[in-house]
């Protein structure tokens, strides 16, 4: 197989930085940060190129807000010759338990927009995503507010653990294929730090 591309979703600028619906961008960023990686800005957002065990990689944090991601990853697909079977979302997942993870190799936005605007760009649903779970503590008539939202203090070691599974996974997933990434994954192990 050719290139790897494993894209975060998020929105970019200040305001956004460590909300909930930004932790597709914490964890290709902690991906960056284990292989030492540089960000560099290009067409539709920032990437990071290098190699994990002889694989190469491209890790894209697109730049067009979240409801349009799909333009960057439908531009980068391309740009790249991005394989189908080569292409790992990451996002946010209301419908899960805080710091849970969910490996699938395709599937339905699930109401995300992120994942709506890129299957209305590619066409399609086959590639993998992974959603990390971000809870659904807020009222009715909240979701944005809270989506959009800082973590609580007390979220804050299990998103780190979490962020840090999902980094492992996301490069699991590339090295020894998705069947194996998904064992790992999607089994929840409790956090040492609670």
């Amino acid at each position: 197989m050719g290139i790897f591309l494993l894209v975060g979703l998020g929105n970019p600028g200040d305001a956004y930085r460590n909300t909930r619906h930004n932790i597709g961008f914490d964890v290709v960023d902690a991906i960056a940060t284990k292989l030492n990686l540089e960000w560099k800005t290009d067409r539709f957002g920032w990437l990071a190129r290098g190699k994990y065990k002889s694989r190469s990689l491209l890790l894209l944090k697109p730049n067009t807000y979240m409801n349009k991601s799909g333009d960057a990853v439908r531009h980068w697909v391309n740009a790249e010759h991005i394989e189908p079977e080569a292409l790992l979302v990451v996002t946010d997942d209301l419908a899960l338990p805080l710091g849970q993870l969910r490996l699938r190799p395709k599937g339905g936005a699930g109401g995300h927009n992120g994942l709506s605007d890129i299957e209305r760009a590619l066409g399609h649903q086959q590639y993998a995503r992974m959603r990390f779970g971000i809870d659904r503590k807020f009222k009715s008539g909240q979701q944005s507010d809270y989506v959009l939202g800082a973590w609580e203090a007390e979220d804050l070691s299990t998103v780190a653990f979490s962020k840090e599974r999902a980094a492992e996974g996301a490069l699991l997933w590339v090295f020894q294929g998705l069947s194996r990434a998904m064992n790992t994954v999607n089994v929840n192990p409790p956090n040492p730090e609670i």
